[in-house]
């Protein structure tokens, strides 16, 4: 019954935390096992009891300090420097600027948001076609949940209980190969429209724009040299950023005051407190799990199927797919991790850091793909572009990201070399 119980509650649209709740209360009742209602309460708060769950809200402010203090627009016309005069060179800026948001942010969403207000009308002004402006920026926030500091990846970390620090590194060269995958697209694209022609800097304005950059690119060497070189923890690097990130925007750059400080705090806290939250249900959901042996059985139903680690992933993506369509990535982490993960790695050795790169990328695609697609919509709204538009540019980039996805399912090497 407690199967029935969580998925009429799911398609009912109630939030994933009370699901996972609802579910294990009606199970532990169903069952008979009523002594667990007495550790209730503590087998929730325990699931929170891990120091690297930190780093979500201080990433989260990292992200709200540095779209206030003013450093979104200098990262972008950093980009600027490098790539802005090749033909289509905005759209290269685009994406080269959403490399540098992701890895600061860590969330697509919050990315796509903050791009697509800077990005999408640039690009319109110049000529481009406002779906194409919009796809864009969409595809380039996918960026933000493989390269490192990835609040997916913190949330996978705890619930596998492997290294976060570890767990970044994996994602560096899925990172790059997906930013080049997005570049090449743009490059086959560029072959059949005729992009506006971009116009290098001089020498001097390269040099000015490179130099105000500086104290903004502190940032991303912070978070993930500090975690490169083992001089800090994912947790301290997040709280390193956003103090570099809030004494940059008020002292240097001047467009950060200390009173915005307060609102800053309580979006952050609002929006944290969601994820935490769901972390903890699933603590209790656990239970469920555990008692009704269910990665035992789904470990007998596919090893039955196949015993090749690359079609099990590949069969594991397809099921994936179709669960970020119509669940929010972080919740289908939650949800899925502690079922999946035992039989990736006891019945066919994969490790878990390619399973979670493989996993936390799959489920970022569920943001721009319908029903659901909240990313989708965010970049809708803010451009002011019909969903429909922005998904018939779109889909090549969607293309490139399931290519990137059987690469990363084939080679283990591309997740776990750098470790």
């Amino acid at each position: 019954m407690s199967p029935v119980v969580f998925l009429l509650t799911l398609f009912l649209s109630v939030p994933v935390a009370i699901v996972l709740v609802v579910t294990a209360i009606w199970y532990i009742w169903e069952s008979g096992n009523t002594v667990l209602f007495d550790s209730f309460a503590q087998k929730m708060f325990s699931g929170l009891e891990n120091y690297g769950l930190l780093a979500i809200p201080l990433f989260m402010l990292t992200g709200e300090l540095m779209n206030e203090g003013g450093m979104t627009k200098r990262l972008i016309n950093t980009a600027r420097i490098f790539v802005g005069g090749f033909r289509g060179g905005l759209a290269y800026i685009n994406l080269l600027a959403n490399m540098f948001m992701a890895a600061i942010i860590g969330s697509a969403t919050a990315q796509i948001a903050v791009m697509s207000r800077a990005m999408v009308p640039a690009m319109q002004a110049e000529g481009y076609d406002k779906g194409f402006a919009a796809a864009t920026t969409a595809a380039g926030g996918l960026l933000a949940p493989v390269i490192p500091p990835s609040m997916m990846f913190v949330i996978f970390g705890v619930l596998a209980q492997v290294p976060i620090g570890e767990m970044f590194i994996a994602g560096i060269l899925p990172g790059l190969l997906l930013a080049g995958s997005f570049a090449l697209v743009i490059t086959v694209i560029g072959w059949r429209v005729e992009f506006p022609r971009g116009a290098w800097m001089t020498a001097p304005e390269a040099g000015r724009t490179l130099l105000q950059s500086l104290p903004a690119m502190l940032i991303p060497f912070a978070i993930i040299g500090g975690i490169l070189f083992g001089i800090a923890t994912p947790t301290e690097s997040a709280a390193i950023a956003s103090l570099i990130a809030f004494l940059v925007g008020w002292l240097i750059y001047r467009d950060l005051r200390p009173s915005q400080l307060g609102q800053m705090f309580i979006r952050t806290a609002v929006n944290a407190s969601m994820i935490i939250f769901m972390i903890s249900a699933a603590s209790v959901f656990g239970w469920v799990i555990i008692y009704e042996e269910v990665p035992q059985k789904m470990a007998a139903l596919i090893t039955a199927v196949t015993s090749d680690p690359f079609m099990f992933l590949l069969i594991v993506n397809v099921a994936l797919l179709c669960v970020g369509m119509v669940v929010d990535g972080i919740a289908a982490i939650i949800l899925i991790t502690p079922i999946l993960l035992p039989i990736a790695t006891g019945s066919y050795d994969i490790s878990p850091y390619q399973f979670g790169v493989v996993m936390c990328l799959n489920l970022a695609l569920g943001l721009l793909t319908p029903p659901v697609g909240i990313g989708l919509y965010i970049a809708s709204s803010m451009s002011g572009t019909t969903p429909g538009t922005i998904l018939k540019s779109l889909w090549p980039f969607l293309l490139a990201v399931a290519c990137v996805l059987v690469l990363l399912s084939y080679f283990a090497g591309l997740s776990t070399a750098l470790i």
